[in-house]
């Protein structure tokens, strides 16, 4: 393999019901920043039906390129003909780099392509860097259970590729002046290609915030002592009137208190609200690797020593049951909620 021949950092932009996910603008950040280290451009891959128009939304956050596969059969996302697509791809245009959201999508795809590439991956990166070569990605994991941070190179093999979790990195300003290539590409499938078939598409998650939406989250861990605080008590009323969400630690979840969607760290899901307030959450290693991205920390826990503490913007040292409350009762004063 001449390695010579292969450039260009290249997302796998995901769409969801003619919606580009917001993790693809987050991809196209960082790849604009790994491409000006080395010297290289930037492109997307969008595949799916009637998807063309988004386009000019990955150009707007740092594409300059765009491949577009519209086609019918690729409606809804199919693992083996989504893989097929990538591959011929790959062997077509020839990137250097496949950058992939550590979604539920990204999870199935980004192995599935690597192993028919005959490539590594890299998954769950949490920090992105080139190595000293000015060519090679350095990928930076947790490992160990989180206690150590692993990084990994592909020194020998194209294309380099590894997954990223939604909201690990910030979801670059639009410039709606910027200018791109949009380029059509036609699908290469056959029967043979669809090992599955959609049948129907069963929405879950109930109503509500979806922690990974939300700009506001109030977090419990297993100092909240049940389920009542999380589904009806004072950490649902809280992010109520701040309009956001209930997340917990894996400790509250394996508890049965709250369902496993609301779970965060690095188990769980990687959020980057504007405000997370950790309740009695002491802050193990696993549960920050999935919060540290906020912008502002609020830690609330009995324990002085509480290694949250250690991360938080703001940090009350006192009994959950009785400082939250008065946090949301001034809230409503501040909003003039009766």
């Amino acid at each position: 393999m001449d390695l010579a021949e292969y450039k260009g950092i290249y997302v796998i932009a995901e769409q969801f019901e003619g919606k580009l996910r917001d993790v693809s603008f987050e991809l196209l950040g960082q790849a604009r920043i790994l491409a000006d280290t080395i010297g290289d451009e930037v492109g997307a891959i969008l595949i799916g039906k009637d998807v063309k128009p988004l386009a000019q939304e990955l150009i707007a956050h740092g594409a300059h390129k765009v491949f577009v596969y519209d086609d019918p059969q690729l409606e809804h996302y199919n693992t083996t003909a989504y893989a097929k697509v990538i591959c011929d791809f790959f062997h077509e245009e020839k990137p250097n780099v496949f950058l992939v959201g550590a979604t539920n999508i990204g999870r199935d795809l980004g192995p599935r392509v690597a192993n028919s590439l005959k490539t590594g991956l890299t998954a769950d990166c949490t920090q992105l860097g080139v190595d000293d070569d000015k060519k090679t990605i350095v990928w930076t994991r947790p490992a160990l259970g989180g206690n150590i941070m692993a990084e990994i190179i592909c020194p020998d093999n194209r294309p380099q590729m590894g997954t990223v979790r939604p909201h690990v990195f910030k979801k670059p300003e639009a410039d709606p002046s910027a200018t791109g290539e949009v380029i059509e590409k036609k699908a290469n499938l056959s029967d043979a290609d669809f090992m599955t078939k959609f049948v129907e598409l069963i929405k879950l998650g109930g109503e509500g915030v979806k922690i990974e939406d939300a700009d506001v989250i109030v977090a419990g861990g297993r100092g909240m002592n049940g389920e009542e605080s999380f589904k009806t008590g004072i950490l649902k009323e809280c992010a109520d009137v701040l309009g956001g969400a209930v997340g917990a630690s894996r400790a509250a979840v394996d508890a049965g208190w709250i369902d496993a969607l609301h779970q965060v760290g690095q188990t769980g899901k990687t959020v980057g609200p504007k405000i997370y307030i950790a309740c009695a959450i002491s802050g193990a290693i696993q549960h920050l690797a999935g919060m540290t991205g906020s912008d502002c920390i609020i830690a609330i826990n009995k324990d002085e020593d509480a290694p949250i503490f250690k991360v938080c913007d703001y940090g009350i040292v006192g009994d959950v049951f009785k400082v939250l409350p008065l946090l949301t009762e001034a809230i409503k004063k501040q909003k003039g909620i009766a």
